[in-house]
């Protein structure tokens, strides 16, 4: 019998490419998502299959899936500032209470878990670029700290379940990952530029611009996922693209994409972003032998064709209807 995966976050933008990706290489899959950011348009296509099934739930409450499973990939979570911002204690307990409910139902199953981690564990660094070593410069009570130590915690609870209780686990720290499905209005500074520009609006930079990050598009972030899990390997492991660009000179490339005449408009930068990202990824190529394969102009293209494929309202959504019952 083919073996049986758990994702949760299953709606969302990883979420649903790993969903496509596990179903394609035979795998029956169980999806997992409350719908707060996901939108089941990501995997409305797989509901008719046979070998993917969809399960409407919270697991910041009780876990349960009948039957046998191989794997759990743990991919719930807001994930950009609008959203965790919105919902802060929603963020901490999908960390928190939601990892703990996973690791649980891995542990009855006899399940390799792995947690989808984040590059936002190193806050505002000090060291660059980031090594899986540094232990990060993260401020607990800024408005960032809601998913920065949600996530820190995570790895933590994954890890004593690792060495205590002898569980096969996997961290991967996520740096930021691009491509279709995204949200136009997640607030990420890719969809933000990209709905801007359609919108026929200047692109807003907050600060002087000349922070940076490296963007790696979904399709290489899912193989170097899957390698991971079927590695041997159980501490954590960065998987990203190293190609640094400042968002001054991303905002250029955005503009040079989409045609646009728009102008740049600055505005003051939030508190605690981080004014650096690029993954060191010495780790990810020696264990994994992985490294991103699609160019930043290549894969910017495939995701501009897809914003652009979208109905004209979805320019204009500010917020996800299901964020407000959520918002306590």
């Amino acid at each position: 019998m083919s073996k049986r995966v758990l994702i949760t976050g299953a709606a969302g933008f990883l979420g649903s490419h790993l969903c496509d990706r596990f179903v394609k290489d035979g795998f029956r899959v169980v999806g997992m998502d409350n719908l707060i950011t996901g939108h089941i348009s990501n995997i409305e296509h797989l509901m008719p299959l046979e070998n993917f099934e969809f399960h409407h739930h919270d697991v910041s409450k009780f876990v349960h899936v009948s039957g046998q499973l191989d794997y759990v990939l743990h991919f719930a979570s807001p994930a950009s500032p609008i959203d965790y911002l919105k919902i802060p204690i929603q963020t901490l307990k999908v960390g928190s209470l939601g990892t703990h409910n996973l690791l649980g139902l891995s542990l009855s199953k006899k399940a390799r878990m792995l947690i989808a981690s984040t590059s936002e564990v190193y806050g505002d660094p000090l060291v660059h670029p980031q090594t899986e070593d540094y232990y990060g410069n993260v401020n607990p009570i800024g408005p960032r700290g809601v998913y920065d130590e949600a996530k820190r915690f995570q790895e933590a609870m994954t890890m004593a379940y690792h060495t205590y209780h002898g569980l096969e686990t996997r961290i991967v720290r996520i740096f930021n990952t691009y491509g279709p499905r995204m949200r136009l209005n997640d607030g990420r500074v890719l969809p933000a530029f990209i709905g801007q520009a359609l919108r026929g609006e200047n692109l807003t930079i907050f600060g002087d611009g000349s922070q940076t990050r490296s963007f790696c598009y979904v399709a290489d972030l899912v193989e170097g996922i899957v390698r991971l899990l079927m590695s041997d390997y159980a501490y954590p492991v960065n998987i990203g693209n190293p190609d640094e660009i400042s968002i001054s000179q991303f905002a250029k490339e955005i503009i040079e994409l989409t045609g646009t005449n728009q102008e740049v408009t600055y505005q003051p930068l939030p508190k605690d972003d981080p004014m650096q990202r690029q993954p060191d990824i010495s780790k990810a190529k020696e264990i994994l032998g992985w490294e991103p394969k699609i160019s930043r102009q290549e894969g910017l293209k495939i995701t501009y064709d897809y914003f652009k494929s979208l109905p004209k309202e979805s320019l204009y959504q500010k917020e996800h209807k299901n964020f407000e019952k959520y918002k306590r």
